[in-house]
């Protein structure tokens, strides 16, 4: 039996939308770790007061490029500057439609002259390995899926352990005897503990100080009970998927938006190449913002933030589209912050909710109507509250303007998109995104 495609999903439902929309679906959590060790609220408080272990191994994708066309094909399927890509650096991908629209980001780490790996949601490493396959470029693709996805199970070929929070730099020179190399912000430089070699990758959650250490899974164990011994006495706390998922909120990145991908016709081919059970026919939508039009979800690299990360000097798909949207009028990223009584009030019937997590699209309002849509919706203890990664209308993005989230699920097709279901509102204020100050100001100062 041929295992169906996403063309095949979305035929038998009757739209991208029938297809994707599941009203109340459960947020996703990284698998494998412990959903918390200590308690989410002392984990999330780790990276920001002492220092915090987050293990990364199991759930993403990693996609190995490599030939003597692996830098013309990324190139030329994404927006990125590859004239000045050091090898040891890494960027975050980002490929988009004909139409100027994101496919998913990725990052993207240079190993070689052609040797590259792209981690992460696997939507970029879907279209970068079909527009390879089917152009013929000289590149080969080797592929490690999560641990909820790897046939037959076992082990990553890969482990990824963060050292992240004021204290990750003292951690780090106990583990290793002295400070690592200075290194600028994503780039890697190599290191050997006790005859292991792996790389560290100088990067930052949610703002705070630390790196990424990247390296073979046979030395997973003996490098991750080396950190949690040193960082013992400093009190570190290893963080589980729950806390995991939200730093991203703070430090201003929004996780797997819709790939926009679903009714060009030119990409018919594409969606039938795709498998339905993968991210792009299983990554659910839901939330109180809801219309019949999957283009209504797409997103563009501006919004995401990206705009500096294109790079028009060369020629690449969608280039065009890029271009003419990068002077027109678009939504702006945004955090909003509820109001701490609304959400006990709304979400929490009264009671302090407990930890909130949703990647639903809920409408945001003003007295003009609808002005946006949530993306990441959690709760952030060292805040006090609950915030929102949001796409808003540009003339209410200032920040200190009033809104209002709306909070409940459409059920979907067959119910009008402006029916007025009686969902709850919960009073929000405009903020910046990045809502960290240092992940605003600092954290790519020295890139």
């Amino acid at each position: 039996m041929a295992i169906p495609s996403l063309q095949d999903g979305i035929d038998k439902a009757g739209s991208p939308i029938g297809l994707l929309w599941q009203p109340n679906a459960e947020p996703w959590t990284p698998e494998v770790v412990e959903r918390e060790y200590v308690g989410w609220r002392q984990e999330q408080a780790a990276w920001h007061e002492g220092v915090a272990l987050l293990n990364l191994s199991h759930h993403m994708f990693d996609l190995w490029i490599e030939g003597p066309d692996a830098t013309r094909v990324l190139a030329e399927y994404g927006a990125n500057n590859f004239e000045k890509f050091a090898i040891g650096q890494a960027k975050q991908y980002v490929p988009v439609t004909r139409d100027g629209k994101i496919v998913t980001d990725g990052i993207l780490a240079r190993h070689a002259e052609n040797k590259y790996l792209l981690s992460g949601v696997p939507a970029a490493q879907h279209w970068v390995q079909y527009h390879a396959e089917k152009g013929g470029y000289d590149v080969g693709f080797e592929t490690d899926a999560s641990s909820a996805f790897r046939p037959g199970g076992g082990d990553p070929k890969l482990f990824r352990y963060q050292i992240q929070g004021p204290l990750a730099l003292e951690v780090i020179e106990k583990v290793f005897g002295g400070p690592l190399p200075e290194t600028k912000f994503f780039h890697s430089t190599p290191v050997t503990l006790d005859g292991r070699s792996f790389e560290a990758l100088r990067h930052g959650m949610a703002g705070q100080a630390g790196y990424e250490f990247i390296g073979p899974w046979e030395h997973a164990a003996y490098v991750h009970e080396a950190f949690l011994k040193a960082g013992e006495p400093l009190g570190l706390v290893q963080v589980g998927a729950l806390a995991y998922t939200t730093p991203s909120v703070e430090s201003g990145w929004i996780p797997s938006p819709v790939p926009g991908i679903y009714v060009d016709p030119e990409l018919a081919e594409y969606r039938a190449w795709l498998p339905l059970f993968g991210i792009e026919g299983k990554r659910p939508l839901n939330g109180s913002y809801f219309s019949e039009d999957i283009a209504d979800y797409y997103v563009s690299p501006y919004e995401l933030g990206y705009g500096k990360l294109i790079h028009f000097g060369h020629d690449f798909h969608g280039r065009d589209a890029l271009l003419k949207a990068k002077d027109e009028p678009r939504r702006t990223k945004v955090t909003l912050v509820f109001d701490a009584d609304d959400v006990r009030r709304v979400v929490g019937g009264g009671e302090d909710p407990g930890f909130v997590l949703t990647y639903a699209r809920h409408r945001v309002e003003t007295s003009a109507g609808l002005v946006g849509t949530t993306m990441q919706t959690a709760s952030i203890d060292p805040v006090g509250t609950v915030l929102a990664q949001t796409l808003i209308d540009s003339a209410h993005a200032e920040p200190g303007t009033e809104v209002a989230v709306v909070w409940g699920e459409h059920p979907g097709l067959g119910t009008d998109p402006e029916a007025d279901l009686g969902f709850p509102r919960i009073r929000a204020t405009v903020q910046v995104s990045p809502f960290d100050r240092h992940a605003r100001t600092e954290y790519r100062r020295n890139a």
